[in-house]
């Protein structure tokens, strides 16, 4: 399906266009730009939602893998000398050397066949980030906003609510886009919280507790969680054992996570000893 400038969407980069007037509205007056902001739209695609961000900040940055875009996008915007465009894989892109005395606000379009991965990529940076908005399929926000005992929760919705407050928008349908994509879609917004509300002693292994927890989501916690914790650990956290991980909340992986933490960091101080 090709569009006015003749550019075709390709599958290989999940690539739907937006195109609905209202519906890009409606975004940006979510975003709500101001001109002193440090902008960065992932995928912008044919610049739909860039040429209305740069009407009110010229200096935006756009990060697209797309190199037959790039000429488009150079030739649809050159009126405007600052605008920038970075040629760059957003999944292997670090986001925080844009990082100026301000904090990002990073919006896209996220191609749905990499949203997740790209989630967590961008999670991992959520220390120079103020906000990010995102078009993504309708599944993945339920996701991002489940709470404990929905069918949607999972590994996704508890790291990003680890990091940020998710605020589900509005939903936008697949007439919006060409091609039009076979799910609906929705905007998100998510804000890194200024202090972690459930902070772990490392985060690396609540990743870890909660990747393995989700991997076995339909068995209990002791069979599931078997190969890292005891029953008898859950049982000093007040943790029920027979529950399953989707009737955990963040807090309860993060006591977890952190008496494995413990476990390890006492284990460690005593083989300094035994080797002393």
């Amino acid at each position: 399906m090709s569009n006015q400038h003749g550019h075709k969407a390709r599958k290989r980069f999940g690539q739907n266009f937006l195109h609905d007037p209202g519906v890009i509205e409606k975004i940006v007056r979510s975003i709500n730009p101001k001109p002193e902001d440090v902008i960065v739209e992932i995928g912008p695609g044919l610049g739909a939602i860039t040429e209305e961000i740069l009407a009110i900040n010229p200096r935006l940055q756009v990060v697209e893998l797309d190199r037959d875009l790039i000429p488009v996008l150079r030739t649809k915007f050159f009126n405007y000398p600052d605008f920038k465009i970075h040629e760059a894989d957003a999944l292997s892109f670090d986001f925080s050397q844009l990082a100026t005395d301000r904090p990002l606000r990073i919006v896209g379009n996220l191609p749905y066949n990499i949203s997740t991965p790209l989630i967590f990529h961008l999670l991992a940076q959520a220390g120079v980030v103020q906000d990010m908005h995102f078009m993504l399929q309708k599944e993945v926000v339920q996701r991002l906003a489940a709470v404990p005992g929905d069918n949607n929760y999972g590994r996704l919705g508890i790291m990003a609510q680890y990091f940020c407050k998710v605020q589900p928008l509005f939903e936008v349908g697949p007439g919006a886009f060409r091609p039009a994509p076979k799910v609906d879609s929705a905007i998100v917004r998510l804000v890194p919280h200024k202090e972690l509300p459930h902070p772990a002693k490392d985060l690396k292994t609540l990743q870890s507790v909660v990747r393995t927890a989700f991997n076995a989501r339909r068995k209990t916690l002791r069979k599931a969680l078997a190969a890292m914790v005891t029953v008898e650990q859950l049982q000093s956290l007040d943790i029920n054992d027979g529950l399953r991980p989707e009737n955990l909340s963040l807090a309860d992986y993060v006591r977890i996570a952190d008496l494995l933490a413990d476990a390890k960091s006492a284990n460690s101080g005593a083989d300094e000893v035994s080797n002393d």
